[in-house]
């Protein structure tokens, strides 16, 4: 509906789990390279840890897809709410193995077992993937940590991934579930973006598809959508979708801190206590404090992310005013962002 309007090829936030759209901050490299380990070394089981939004489903798929994992079959439940025998059918499915093992828990574990010697084998692996994982019941991690026990006397047969919201973790701590814990070979967690990773986020997702964020996003939207966001992509998603539509709507380019409040409004999305208080003051004409004496300016939107080794080392933010302050950037950082001095 915008694309022409702000000289996009494609819609930059929608919410599915595109692996090209990752953005990569140090948490979420070693994510992924944890993850990529475990599938293609058959680990007993992976743990990835993450709030709701912070982008753990498009991590799995890019670790999937990647070249190291090439070789793994992965069967990928979604939408683990379900009962046992319903878990039982879902996975005879997922792994072909018929009718028969849908309907009987000894034929499924006689039948996956041969699956898994075959395929290991011929040089290959099979993986279980269970995205939100945290829904599991307790019955149901059981079941998965006896999976896990099918195995050779040199390696694990089924590599297992379980990703969850940190309610999984607070579970795994759990006298009921400690065996599964033990079975536990890698862990790691990303955490919500910081604000000059949320500048560099929606910049990276901009220049995917085909524009440029210095037209797009004045500096003090992009701070705005950083504190009501809490630095979860899947929010900052929404919150720059909606406010480059009513850009469009009110034919206003680049989108101003205004108009992400308006949005933010619609949303009830209010931040925490302090930056509530702080919009407060803003919104009825107090000054605002500004950074302390002797720090630095705010954040500017990297125009190329292709790759983050080589950021342009000029580069200029549109402020609110339309205009351009000028400035130098620092030299990019391996997550991608660079910090705007005045």
């Amino acid at each position: 509906m915008y694309l022409r309007f702000y000289g996009l090829s494609e819609l930059p936030f929608e919410l599915t789990p595109n692996p090209k759209f990752l953005f990569m901050t140090p948490g979420h490299r070693e994510a992924l390279s944890n993850l990529q380990y475990g599938l293609a070394t058959n680990k007993a089981a992976t743990v990835l840890i993450g709030e709701a939004g912070t982008g753990k489903t498009t991590l799995l798929r890019t670790a999937l897809e990647s070249e190291m994992c090439k070789r793994v079959r992965c069967v990928y439940i979604n939408n683990p709410a379900l009962t046992r025998s319903e878990f039982l059918e879902t996975l005879a499915h997922g792994f072909d193995l018929g009718r028969d093992a849908a309907a009987s828990k000894a034929v499924f574990l006689t039948e996956l077992e041969r699956l898994l010697t075959r395929h290991r084998a011929g040089g290959g692996a099979i993986a279980l993937v269970v995205d939100e994982a945290q829904r599991l019941s307790d019955e149901l991690l059981e079941e998965v940590r006896l999976l896990a026990n099918i195995e050779t006397a040199e390696e694990k047969l089924l590599p297992l991934v379980l990703a969850g919201q940190p309610e999984l973790a607070e579970r795994l701590n759990t006298s009921g579930l400690r065996q599964l814990k033990q079975r536990v070979s890698l862990r790691c967690e990303i955490a919500p973006f910081n604000l000059t990773e949320t500048a560099a986020y929606i910049a990276a997702r901009i220049r995917l598809a085909g524009g440029e964020a210095v037209r797009l996003f004045t500096r003090e939207a992009v701070t705005l959508i950083y504190e009501r966001s809490g630095g979860i992509p899947r929010t900052i998603n929404v919150i720059c979708d909606n406010a480059l539509l009513s850009g469009f709507a009110a034919a206003r380019k680049p989108v101003a801190r205004d108009m992400v409040l308006e949005v933010c409004r619609d949303f009830d999305l209010h931040g925490d206590d302090r930056e509530r208080l702080l919009m407060k003051g803003v919104e009825s004409g107090e000054a605002s404090p500004g950074p302390p004496a002797g720090s630095e300016g705010g954040v500017a939107l990297p125009t190329d992310t292709r790759s983050r080794a080589t950021q342009a080392p000029n580069e200029a933010i549109t402020d609110e005013h339309g205009g351009q302050t000028g400035g130098r950037l620092e030299a990019a950082r391996p997550t991608g962002f660079s910090l705007f001095r005045r």
